[in-house]
């Protein structure tokens, strides 16, 4: 049923129960997981790519990324790939599903509400409301 499971991650802890989803996921169907962080480029400013900023963003991917590989390999599950990219994270996201054969999708949320919603977005809604493939979102316990 699932082959190739997709792991946005942000490093956050709704982003690491996505994780611990996806793995218990991969494991019942012998899939591989993908993650992927993107530094929203849209959201920053324009001192932010002459600076520290960027190469801090793609510092902390990185790191989320890794953990991701780390707790799927404590779990014998494969990762084929760790990205850590830029652009519109639902985006990048969604173009990424098209291009590796991805079967599904597993994302946390932040539970955002009201105008902190509206000003901010929500990645995850825009995810789920225009993949083409199923998509598990996980509220973390922080929430």
């Amino acid at each position: 049923m699932y082959d190739n499971i997709l792991v946005p991650t942000d490093g956050s802890e709704s982003a690491m129960e996505a994780t611990d989803n996806a793995i218990e996921l991969a494991t019942a169907f012998d899939a591989t997981i993908h993650a992927v962080y993107v530094v929203d480029i849209g959201a920053m400013w324009a001192d932010a790519y002459e600076g520290n900023v960027l190469h801090d963003l793609e510092s902390r991917g990185r790191k989320a990324v890794g953990r991701v590989r780390e707790r799927a390999e404590d779990a014998g599950v494969d990762i084929t790939d760790e990205v850590v990219t830029g652009g519109s994270p639902y985006r990048v996201i969604l173009d990424y599903v098209n291009e590796n054969d991805i079967d599904c999708i597993v994302m946390g949320t932040h539970g955002r509400r009201g105008l902190e919603h509206y000003l901010l977005g929500s990645v995850a809604e825009r995810v789920v409301r225009l993949a083409d493939v199923p998509v598990m979102t996980v509220h973390g316990s922080d929430e």
